[in-house]
């Protein structure tokens, strides 16, 4: 029997996300009219960047860490956000708190280069000042995600070189890893895994990826992938708690032999991943490692909401 296809970003239904209220560039308005101009950059060229982050007990988790890549990043490629960090989360406390929202949410807060006077590329056509939304759901990852983990299956589709476009942006231009999703559906895979121009292990579509051999943590250098703050601070966890940690090359060879492999991101935490090509990685569900990890992990966002809270008084 095929098993049905799920990823790293399936969600509880919870149907309260049908009426909640979305910022758009001041204005926190209902779903059905929080629209954005057909000229924005973002939707004409994918020009903007983007964070995810979660709400735990009123705090949104590793909220300097997200702000440090969204501003390097906006910088990075001239777009002024018009905003300083307690301005974002001032907007963001404001959108979840009209949304009834504290904890189990989940924000995708989108800055593109706005509104252009002309269909063009160049980017002094955007006269206007950026575009920012924020989208807050309210958000709990499946528990058939921890359950039977996630299926890969590698794709010929790569993380390129930073002198393309760069992997470490997080920008609303996603057709690379659209299309290595793609190539893994239709492999008849959850989701694809990436390598990278050399042929070395890299990333997935969606996420970060690591391995575990005999005690060791495995990920990828970091040079081809998105430089998750969710994969930072499960090999700074790793470093603080005596587990060897390596962010190395390694190939399909290693990965196929894994005793455990897992994925990192904001949404799903870490999520096991059950087979990589059809070949069975442990036990399919989270093995002791990444039950560990997952566990120090929960402890290290509860610490920070703490610090969050004594911080702000």
């Amino acid at each position: 029997m095929t098993q049905d296809s799920h990823s790293t970003h399936d969600a509880e239904a919870d149907p309260r996300n049908d009426d909640i209220k979305i910022y758009v560039n001041g204005d926190i308005v209902p779903k059905d009219q929080a629209v954005v101009s057909v000229y924005d950059s973002g939707f004409m060229l994918g020009d903007g960047m983007w964070e995810g982050m979660r709400l735990y007990d009123g705090e949104w988790a590793f909220f300097d860490d997200h702000m440090d890549r969204l501003f390097n990043s906006c910088k990075a490629v001239s777009l002024d956000i018009g905003l300083g960090r307690e301005d974002i989360r001032d907007l963001l406390d404001r959108t979840a708190a009209a949304n009834g929202m504290v904890t189990d949410a989940h924000c995708r807060l989108m800055i593109t280069r706005g509104r252009k006077a002309k269909p063009f590329q160049h980017p002094a056509l955007s006269k206007w000042g950026p575009t920012v939304v924020a989208i807050v759901e309210h958000s709990k990852p499946a528990t058939s995600l921890q359950d039977r983990g996630i299926r890969l299956a590698t794709v010929p589709q790569v993380r390129g070189l930073p002198n393309s476009q760069d992997p470490k942006f997080n920008s609303h231009s996603k057709l690379n890893c659209v299309i290595a999703c793609l190539q893994a559906e239709q492999a008849g895979a959850d989701e694809g895994l990436m390598l990278d121009p050399h042929g070395f292990v890299n990333t997935t579509n969606a996420c970060n990826f690591f391995i575990v051999r005999g005690g060791e943590v495995w990920t990828s250098t970091g040079d081809y992938c998105m430089n998750g703050v969710t994969r930072q601070k499960v090999i700074d966890l790793c470093r603080a708690n005596g587990i060897p940690v390596h962010e190395k090359n390694y190939s399909l060879y290693e990965a196929y032999g894994a005793d455990e492999a897992f994925l990192t991101g904001t949404f799903g935490a870490q999520t096991p991943v059950a087979e990589i090509d059809g070949k069975p990685i442990g036990s399919g569900g989270a093995g002791p490692m990444t039950q560990r990890l997952r566990a120090l992990y929960k402890d290290l966002v509860a610490q920070n909401v703490i610090e969050q809270h004594t911080a702000r008084g």
